[in-house]
């Protein structure tokens, strides 16, 4: 038997956790959690049961596009992958939604940004260290966001130990819809994600110009891929299959998201040692 968990992110990890103590596998909708030490606690729940399945849904992973990029960045037609730029920007709403659900979502980092952030991690490998973190964000159009310590426009720049280095921004104010894209830029060559977005091969050819229609809504964007990713999960678990990324990789990602979240609201540069620990202001000033 197995769980889809999919409510509000606040009840992630403990819900998880409960389902993995009834000995059910597990698809978590992402985050694992707003708290670095609970989605730790939900990966020690998973490897305290070897035989269940247990993986936190990054849709990006399942859909065909950022499969391909993937392929061909692991093929090397691209060289060295040494820059990610990733963006998740969602369509503008006039009204209280995005404040409301500001109030339990950990921030515009932790939540809008963690499917970039899991990019990152998997285009540049899984067990890449997280060297710095520094983050500065905007409030444009939804004061009421002042409330939760949270921004309607974020940018990060997330290093990472071995020479790469992953620029990051998330927006709550496209007018035109949803606009996710992705570049994997490498020493010999660059791949684009999504980059000119359209809903389908449709054009309006009219007085005013020439235009497009693009996805609405995250769901709309990425409908096919969540559907893959029901599909291989349940694969996995009727056939004991090996889970496509670890959930480790979970738990980092919630790493860099609240080191990004604090430091928009520091101001702060974050660093970590080549271990991937925290390294606390009073030791860095030794």
């Amino acid at each position: 038997e197995a769980v889809v968990i999919a409510t509000s992110t606040t009840e992630h990890a403990p819900q998880t956790i409960r389902a993995i103590e009834a000995d059910k596998h597990v698809l978590c909708e992402k985050p694992l959690s707003i708290n670095v030490e609970i989605s730790q606690s939900v990966a020690d729940a998973a490897k305290r049961k070897p035989h269940l399945k247990v993986m936190c849904g990054f849709s990006r992973r399942f859909d065909q596009s950022y499969r391909n990029a993937y392929e061909q960045m692991d093929a090397g037609n691209i060289g060295k992958p040494s820059i990610l730029r990733s963006q998740t920007c969602d369509k503008f709403r006039g009204d209280a939604y995005f404040v409301e659900y500001a109030k339990k979502s950990g921030g515009i980092f932790v939540d809008c940004q963690i499917h970039d952030i899991d990019l990152a991690l998997w285009f540049f490998g899984q067990d890449s260290v997280v060297k710095s973190v520094t983050a500065v964000g905007t409030i444009s159009r939804t004061p009421g966001l002042e409330e939760s310590n949270d921004v309607d426009n974020g940018v990060g720049i997330v290093e990472f130990y071995g020479g790469k280095v992953a620029y990051f921004y998330s927006s709550r104010m496209m007018m035109p819809g949803q606009h996710d894209m992705t570049e994997i830029i490498g020493t010999h060559g660059k791949l684009s994600v999504n980059a000119n977005p359209a809903n389908d091969l449709v054009e309006m050819h009219e007085p005013s110009g020439i235009r497009r229609e693009i996805a609405q809504t995250y769901y709309d964007r990425f409908e096919q891929a969540f559907v893959k990713e029901s599909n291989e999960f349940t694969e996995c678990v009727l056939d004991d299959k090996k889970l496509p990324f670890k959930l480790t990789g979970a738990v980092q990602a919630v790493v860099i998201g609240c080191a990004l979240q604090e430091s928009l609201l520091s101001g702060k540069k974050i660093d970590f040692d080549t271990m991937g620990n925290r390294i606390v202001e009073a030791k860095a000033k030794l």
